[in-house]
C-alpha cells in the first residue's frame, strides 16, 4: 500500500455539527498526498455513521473509533496508525484553509533542521464577546521565527495545537502526548523545546481557528490558568537550572548573600505582584531561589514582599538574571527596552514567563 506524505490527525468527540465543515476544507487542499485520520472518540451524536458515509467515498480517509477516553488518548491512538511522513493535526471545529499542507509541507522539505511547524491563523470568533481570546490569537500570530518561539514558550504556548505539521519520528524519539493535569499540547512543545527540537511557523495565514463555547480549552480544568502555570513553572525551573547559574544554592535575604562556593549573579523576577509572588512560590517549589524583585512602582520599593526585597528598575546589579512575570499591557516591551538598553540580550540575561 502507498504510503501517504502525509497524516492529518483529527480526534473527534460529538462534533458532527462542525465535522463536515472540517473535513471538507481538507479535502480541498492544494497538496494532495495525504490520509485522514478521524478518531472518533466514543460519540454519541451520529458522528460514527456520518464518518463511515464519509470515508466510502473518501478512500483516504479512516476512521478509527474507539470507546469515550478523552483527547489524549485519541490523539495517541491516531498517531500510532499515522503513516505519513508528517503528522499535521487539525480539530473538528476548524478549517484550514487550500493552501495548508503545500505550505508546510514546502516549509519542512526547505527547513530539514525544522521538527514542528505551524501557521498564523485566523480567529473565527467574535473579538468583542472572545476579546481576551482574539489577543491570545493576536499574541501567537506575533511569535514566529524559530527564536521567538523558543524564548516565548514560557509565556504561552507558541502554537494553536489544530495549526501544526511536524515530523512522525519526532514522537518515537522524544515521546508522543502525555495525559495528566496539564493541557497536552503545551505539555508536548515545552518538552519537546527542551530536548531541542527546532519550531517555526508559516508567517501565512492556514488555519481558521473556531472558539465554541465547548472547547475543551473553555470547558476542562487541563487548560485552566492555574494548570498552565504549573506546567510552564516545571520546564522552567530545568531550563533556568541549565541556563542560568543564578538559581545555585544563592539565599533570598539580600543581594549579597552567597553560599559556599557558588559565585553566581542574582535571579530577579519583574513585578511584585500578587500574580507574580503565586508564580516564583511554584518556582521556589521546584528548587528555585529568587534574590529580589524588580518593580517599577515606587511605594514598592525597599518594602519586602514574601521575604524578597523589591528593587527600583534603576537598582539592579549588573550581573544579574532578570526573568520578566509583568503582565499588564505594556509591560513586557516596556522591561524588554529598558533591560536591553542596558546591554542585556534576551535568552542570556533575561527571559519572560507567565
Amino acid at each position: 500500500m502507498r504510503v501517504p506524505r502525509v497524516s492529518v490527525l483529527l480526534p473527534t468527540f460529538n462534533a458532527l455539527a462542525t465535522l463536515p465543515r472540517a473535513v471538507a476544507s481538507l479535502r480541498a487542499q492544494t497538496f494532495r498526498d495525504w490520509e485522514l485520520l478521524v478518531v472518533d472518540d466514543g460519540s454519541t451524536d451520529g458522528s460514527a455513521d456520518w464518518l463511515r458515509t464519509e470515508a466510502a467515498r473518501e478512500p483516504r480517509l479512516k476512521v478509527i473509533s474507539q470507546p469515550h477516553a478523552g483527547i489524549v488518548p485519541a490523539l495517541n491512538g491516531g498517531l500510532a496508525e499515522a503513516r505519513g511522513e508528517f503528522v499535521a493535526r487539525m480539530d473538528a471545529d476548524d478549517e484550514s484553509l487550500p493552501e495548508r499542507l503545500a505550505e508546510q509541507v514546502a516549509w519542512l522539505d526547505a527547513h530539514p533542521d525544522t521538527g514542528v511547524v505551524g501557521a498564523l491563523v485566523e480567529f473565527a470568533g467574535d473579538r468583542t464577546t472572545s476579546a481576551g481570546y482574539a489577543l491570545h490569537v493576536d499574541w501567537l500570530n506575533s511569535v514566529v521565527s524559530p527564536e521567538q518561539i523558543a524564548l516565548n514558550r514560557f509565556v504561552e504556548a507558541p502554537f494553536a495545537h489544530p495549526s501544526v505539521m511536524f515530523r512522525r519520528g519526532l514522537a518515537a524519539r522524544h515521546g508522543g502526548y502525555r495525559d495528566g493535569n496539564f493541557p497536552e499540547d503545551s505539555e508536548l512543545w515545552l518538552r519537546w523545546l527542551e530536548a531541542g527540537v527546532r519550531m517555526a511557523k508559516v508567517p501565512r495565514v492556514l488555519l481558521r481557528w473556531h472558539d465554541p463555547p465547548a472547547r475543551l480549552s473553555r470547558t476542562d480544568p487541563r487548560y485552566d490558568v492555574e494548570a498552565f502555570y504549573r506546567l510552564k513553572a516545571e520546564y522552567l525551573a530545568r531550563w533556568l537550572r541549565a541556563n542560568v547559574p543564578a538559581v545555585c544554592n544563592r539565599r533570598s535575604a539580600g543581594l549579597a548573600a552567597e553560599d559556599g562556593d557558588c559565585k553566581s549573579p542574582a535571579l530577579l523576577v519583574w513585578g511584585a505582584g500578587r500574580a507574580t509572588r503565586k508564580r516564583v512560590k511554584l518556582l521556589e517549589a521546584h528548587g528555585i531561589t529568587v534574590t529580589a524583585y524588580v518593580d517599577v512602582d515606587p511605594h514598592k520599593h525597599g518594602q519586602s514582599r514574601a521575604g524578597h526585597f523589591v528593587l527600583a528598575p534603576e537598582q539592579v546589579p549588573p550581573d544579574a538574571f532578570h526573568l520578566g512575570y509583568v503582565g499588564k499591557h505594556g509591560a513586557r516591551e516596556w522591561c524588554r527596552e529598558f533591560l536591553t538598553k542596558g546591554g542585556c540580550v534576551e535568552g542570556r540575561d533575561f527571559l519572560f514567563a507567565a
